[in-house]
């Protein structure tokens, strides 16, 4: 599979003083990108949950590069391109469905954590091998 793509229309309220759509959307883009993709590798978070542990994030990069406004759509596309026993590495790239520019690129790292200590949960194998359909190693965004 790879990436997991959607879309997100752009609607008024995403709009700033500045007309285009407003920085903190394209974080909240990046948490329906990552319940997707999650859901994609067959690891949604009641499912996590019910193995023991949690994804929380511990960091956030976003690049803009050109703006987006109404009426557009975002096309977004995410993968992960490293995971290791405790952290994965999510990348996002965000288009104008009207262009088909790149308008902003992402990444975060994810963390995994125990759901009930919250310290570093360590993923077994066939945890670390749900997150090979949504793999692309070394693809940065």
């Amino acid at each position: 599979m790879g990436k997991v793509e959607y879309r997100e229309q752009i609607h008024t309220f995403h709009i700033d003083i500045n007309d285009h759509v407003n920085n903190a959307v394209y974080v909240q883009w990046l948490e329906v990108g990552r319940t997707r993709l999650l859901e994609a590798a067959g690891l949604a978070i009641d499912a996590m949950q019910t193995r023991g542990y949690l994804p929380i994030i511990v960091e956030t990069w976003i690049q803009y590069r050109l703006p987006l406004s109404f009426p557009d759509t975002a096309r977004i596309e995410i993968w992960v391109s490293e995971v290791t026993h405790v952290t994965a590495w999510l990348q996002f790239r965000i288009y104008s469905e009207a262009t088909g520019k790149l308008v902003a690129r992402a990444r975060q790292r994810g963390v995994f954590i125990d759901a009930k200590t919250n310290k570093p949960y360590r993923l077994g194998p066939d945890d670390r091998a749900a997150f090979d359909a949504v793999l692309v190693e070394g693809e940065e965004a």
